[in-house]
């Protein structure tokens, strides 16, 4: 079966070749109901547009995609003034983007990245799908049904979170199993009981998997078993890590010692950062009071003082991994999807009493 066409997708939504160019070019400059219209018969063909005359003319384009969430973090931005290490606040993304960019340029490709959900998802399907040979996608990033169409023409990997769509190859970290074991470290080695967790959105599927992790410690050592993360934070970012350790001071100061939580677990390094700035502030001392712990291995987490304890996970890897399955699809259409978990492991240091 040949691929749809741009033909196809005029006839189908009743209008030119040239508005169906429009639509993915100039979106602004087609009615709405119009611009849905084409978008709605693209979906049902399963047409992705092309990027450039090359592609036109031999479906390659020696280019690989990565789309990602752009969330900004400008407290981690402003460190990067404070800092004399180069990589210091090199956050989640920007490790993966440095991991597809060496494994594509040893491939011969050059990367493109679409970092912005501005314009909606449609938007950013458009810009990269049809301009690339393959592409990976963070998770929560696409909608399902556009990852189907697209995929249908493309190799996609999908990075992070559940395995949505089954034909689809997939990379993933232990999450629940670094996070379980970073609890366990806090409740056998340090003897801590009262830990509280503090979450992303429920929509982040690494968040929760860190959390499912963090229950099943604390059931494998007899402690109450939460059904929610203590609080969660809108964004995972240094601001809400600050918020929230905050919030959570704030909900337990009328508690007594032996009430107030000994130890805070955030999702993320991030978050964990900002806590630190925060209970510093409000003179609370880590880990003699309440020890702090993340989760992602962020060189950032090294530099601040304390240093964090946290779980590292192999982020470069996993966008060389990405790479490596999109080569090995464009090679052989017909091989079986690959899933896989990629190891982490913890790293102790003085923010919850180690190093």
């Amino acid at each position: 079966m040949s691929a749809p066409t741009v033909y196809d997708v005029a006839e189908r939504s009743g209008v030119s070749i040239a508005t169906v160019s429009r639509v993915y070019r100039t979106p602004d400059s087609v009615r709405a109901q119009t611009r849905e219209r084409v978008l709605e018969a693209a979906r049902e063909l399963g047409y992705v547009p092309s990027g450039n005359a090359r592609g036109l003319a031999s479906r390659t384009t020696g280019v690989l995609g990565l789309c990602f969430p752009d969330y900004a973090d400008p407290d981690a931005e402003a460190d990067a003034a404070d800092s004399d290490a180069d990589d210091a606040v090199m956050l989640y993304s920007d490790q993966i983007i440095r991991g597809m960019e060496r494994a594509a340029r040893r491939h011969g490709y050059a990367l493109l990245i679409a970092a912005s959900l501005e314009g909606g998802p449609e938007s950013l399907v458009a810009k990269v799908a049809g301009r690339v040979d393959g592409f990976a996608v963070l998770a929560q990033t696409v909608p399902t049904e556009d990852l189907e169409v697209i995929s249908r023409r493309l190799p996609v990997v999908m990075l992070a979170g559940p395995r949505e769509i089954d034909h689809l190859d997939h990379i993933v970290v232990a999450n629940a199993d670094g996070e379980r074991e970073l609890a366990r470290h806090l409740i056998e080695d340090h003897g801590l009981r009262r830990l509280a967790f503090i979450g992303g959105e429920v929509e982040s599927p690494d968040a929760e998997a860190r959390f499912r992790g963090f229950q099943q410690a604390c059931r494998d050592a007899g402690l109450p078993v939460p059904d929610a993360p203590d609080l969660r934070a809108e964004m995972m970012t240094q601001a809400e890590g600050a918020r929230t350790a905050e919030a959570l001071l704030d909900r337990t100061a009328d508690l007594g010692e032996h009430e107030r939580p000994q130890a805070m677990l955030f999702a993320n390094d991030q978050m964990a950062v900002g806590a630190l700035r925060a209970l510093e502030r409000r003179g609370v001392r880590v880990p003699e009071d309440i020890a702090v712990t993340g989760f992602d291995g962020i060189p950032l987490s090294r530099i601040v003082r304390p240093s964090l304890t946290t779980v590292r996970q192999p982020i470069r890897q996993l966008g060389e991994q990405a790479v490596e399955l999109l080569v090995q699809r464009l090679r052989d259409r017909e091989r079986p999807p690959a899933s896989l978990m990629l190891p982490v492991s913890l790293a102790r240091r003085a923010s919850c009493g180690c190093g």
